[in-house]
């Protein structure tokens, strides 16, 4: 079947960890994140050979994973003389046979070296894609002979869709719009369109140069291209016909963008 509703009754049980995987991967992102809950899958080390990572949220390739407590995993001892770096990873796993999915802490050892040590090699294939294993890597644990170095998260946690308003709102303009219409006497190509008392009537104070005004012509037998300008002497909103001019009662429909300090 090339085409599903996954979200409506189909009689019969049809939704899968592939469904709401893809759904959730094309949300956050087909990567792997940790969420802002819980402790955020902090760590520390218990004792040279043990890491505890504490509770939080992790999305694999779309699969949600919840630790809710804390949970340790063993790391082997260091080589006097060597250095080694170990990756602590949440292991995915789909039993081929069965199809049951599973998600566990895992220590990859690393190999040790007198000079530079490399981070062991982990499973990269995306679950999008079907592969049976994969790996998120979570910390790197650099060991100097038998002394543990400080614990190096490898994960980015994916912030709430609040916090990602709340920091680009800063950034966009705070604007109010109000609108209306008005009969507007033209003696010539320009007539008096708002006062100074009638702008503060509607906006609440004063035109000021962030202030947007549209004017519309809606008489009629009209289609009069119409200017707002402000007459700084006055603070009068004057309204300009940019065609030939109509020396009559125009109808003219409004709109004030008005920034917001």
């Amino acid at each position: 079947m090339t085409v599903e509703l996954i979200t409506g009754f189909a009689g019969t049980p049809h939704i899968g960890s592939d469904d709401i995987g893809a759904f959730q991967a094309g949300i956050v992102g087909p990567g792997d994140y940790a969420l802002a809950t819980g402790n955020q899958l902090r760590a520390t080390m218990s004792n040279a050979n043990t890491i505890a990572v504490q509770s939080g949220d992790a999305v694999l390739n779309g699969r949600h994973v919840h630790l809710t407590g804390t949970t340790t995993a063993t790391v082997q001892s260091g080589t006097q003389g060597q250095k080694r770096n170990d990756l602590v990873v949440l292991r995915y796993t789909k039993n081929t046979t069965t199809g049951v999915e599973t998600c566990s802490i895992v220590v990859l050892k690393g190999t040790p070296t007198t000079g530079t040590p490399a981070d062991p090699a982990h499973n990269t294939g995306s679950i999008l894609d079907g592969v049976a294993t994969h790996d998120m890597p979570l910390y790197r644990i650099p060991l100097a002979g038998i002394t543990v170095g400080t614990l190096v998260p490898l994960f980015n946690v994916l912030k709430p869709m609040k916090d990602v308003w709340d920091s680009l709102s800063q950034y966009l303009p705070k604007v109010r719009i109000y609108t209306g219409q008005k009969s507007v006497k033209f003696p010539g190509k320009v007539a008096d369109f708002f006062s100074d008392a009638q702008y503060k009537a509607i906006v609440g104070r004063s035109f000021t140069g962030g202030d947007t005004v549209i004017l519309t012509s809606i008489s009629t037998g009209t289609s009069i291209p119409l200017v707002a300008v402000c007459y700084t002497g006055t603070k009068t909103v004057r309204a300009i016909q940019v065609s030939d001019t109509q020396s009559s009662d125009i109808g003219v429909r409004f709109c004030i963008i008005a920034a917001q300090g």
